[in-house]
């Protein structure tokens, strides 16, 4: 003990009106202390983590803290240039302001190649800005990390562990290589300031797994005819559920976890009870799950569902959801909530380009043909990924109309807004649907925070968005025998390209939505649009 160092972290994760949770990795078993309240350290296949739970807050209240390890200040670093990581707690009261700011899809921000960092210049702008200004939460929509598509310094690095000739190649592959990942992403002094300051919401996509990550039986079969797979979808869930899953849940969610009540009552080694939590929830895909990933959090008056459309998926038996029937139960009951604005956070958009939407119902149907066609249309989805929520038309539809039930009845919220990443460009889509409606309903569309996209994929993106081809599949889609959605969409913003953040205010019933492009000297306007008033 004495020995330890801060090797991530502080991050800010749940917070509420009198409770908040801070996580770190040390570099050594040892005693983690947060405004006076103080955790063991928790030991993972070698590595070490502490989450420190503070309750008994006052709400509305911001509070400076330090990092103490062993009763020794590890942070701030000496000569920060960043104000002091500050704690502030939900007023608690149904009038006040709610910002949020949310993005997916980010590759390390040293990374070369990729264009300018929108979380970098959004955390260096705020560091000027008075407290009270600060958004209230950060939400990632998927693929903090890249398992798949690795930087240059970290394949050097893997190259030292392994050789890279042989399966998986540059692809991270055990729990090491994972946190590795991690501490290479999170560590930007800019993105690390902003992280302690700003509570941060998470849920997966697929390149924190792996590309294409079950987008279909076949495609879950091939990969699990590969020696390694197995490994390192264990070891993902693993890194998983101690960098993202665990500061999403709040000190009740905590309490009723059975794999976070092994793993924070008391120090010591916790590999076995996260490798059996990833043994199951790799092998058991029928919806009796080890833990749920989607998860609820309330700002106030406004309602946030993350829903998980990456680890439960049903494919196998002809079956095809985004959900397994008991995670869809939980998400409709959650949806069916007394709130000004509901919020459903999902990596995958569940809103497309209408023409792209179209044809990935299209594309299921065809995948289910026997013979050439059917082989033809499964080599389609996995190469050009048609894996959304319209490549599951069952689940499309049942969110669409979850989403009109609630739009629809009396003491509606003012607006449902549908947060997503993933698809490389971002905008902002108005849904309509035949019955009456109470609320707005839109689709906010924020990607890539940092990963360029080749100017074909551009180019694409601009085509399905048009008119035209927005007719052609959908006569082609019916023809095919495709039921049309209930919803119909347009966008009201974009599409827009380079790397963005997304910013909401929500204050009363009123919505409002920012959208801003790192440009070389900071961020720029993109787009400003009322939501709801």
């Amino acid at each position: 003990m004495g020995n330890a160092e801060l090797v991530l972290g502080p991050v800010l994760r749940h917070t509420d009106d009198t409770s908040a949770t801070v996580w770190v990795e040390t570099s050594a078993a040892c005693a983690v202390t947060v405004l006076g309240t103080t955790a063991p350290t928790f030991e993972v296949c070698g590595h070490h983590y502490a989450l420190v739970v503070l309750t008994g807050l006052e709400p509305g209240t911001g509070y400076d803290y330090t990092v103490r390890l062993d009763g020794r200040t590890v942070w701030p670093e000496a000569a920060s240039p960043f104000p002091p990581s500050r704690i502030r707690t939900l007023p608690g009261t149904a009038d006040a302001r709610v910002r949020l700011v949310f993005g997916s899809c980010r590759t390390p921000a040293a990374q070369q190649g990729q264009g300018r960092d929108a979380l970098v210049r959004y955390a260096l702008r705020m560091a000027g800005w008075p407290p009270g200004e600060w958004p209230q939460a950060l939400l990632l929509l998927g693929d903090q990390v890249y398992a798949d598509e690795p930087s240059a310094e970290t394949r050097r690095w893997l190259a030292t562990r392994r050789n890279l000739d042989e399966p998986p190649g540059a692809e991270v592959l055990d729990f090491d290589e994972y946190a590795h990942l991690y501490l290479e992403t999170w560590s930007d002094p800019a993105v690390r300031w902003l992280m302690s300051t700003v509570p941060v919401s998470m849920i997966f996509d697929d390149h924190d797994v792996r590309d294409d990550w079950n987008t279909s039986q076949a495609w879950r079969e091939r990969m699990r005819r590969r020696p390694w797979w197995s490994g390192r979808l264990r070891s993902a869930f693993m890194t998983y559920w101690v960098y993202q899953h665990l500061g999403n849940l709040g000190p009740t969610e905590l309490a009723d976890d059975a794999t976070a009540a092994v793993v924070l009552n008391g120090p010591g080694d916790k590999t076995p009870a996260l490798r059996a939590l990833a043994e199951i929830a790799d092998d058991d895909l029928t919806g009796a799950k080890a833990t749920r990933w989607s998860y609820r959090r309330m700002f106030g008056r406004v309602c946030l569902l993350m829903v998980d459309s990456r680890a439960g998926r049903i494919l196998a038996g002809g079956r095809r959801s985004m959900l397994d029937e008991d995670e869809f139960r939980w998400v409709e009951r959650n949806a069916d909530t007394d709130c000004d604005h509901l919020l459903v956070g999902t990596s995958l958009p569940w809103l497309l380009p209408p023409a792209i939407s179209h044809v990935e119902s299209l594309n299921e149907v065809a995948c289910r043909r026997p013979g050439l066609r059917g082989r033809v249309a499964e080599t389609l989805r996995q190469a050009v990924d048609l894996e959304h929520w319209a490549a599951f038309r069952s689940s499309f539809d049942r969110l669409s109309r979850l989403l009109a039930h609630i739009g629809g009845a009396p003491g509606a919220p003012a607006s449902i807004l549908v947060l997503s990443g993933d698809v490389h460009h971002s905008y902002i889509a108005r849904a309509r649907f035949p019955g009456p409606m109470r609320s707005v309903v839109h689709q906010l569309t924020c990607s890539p925070m940092h990963n360029a996209a080749p100017p074909v994929l551009a180019a694409a993106f601009r085509v399905a968005w048009s008119k035209p081809l927005e007719r052609l599949t959908r006569w082609w889609s019916r023809r095919a025998g495709v039921a049309p959605p209930e919803v119909r969409w347009s966008r009201t913003v974009g599409p827009c390209f380079g790397n963005a953040v997304m910013t909401l205010e929500l204050r009363g019933r009123r919505a409002d939505a920012l959208l801003e492009r790192a440009g070389p000297d900071g961020l720029v306007d993109q787009a400003r649009m009322p939501l709801a008033a």
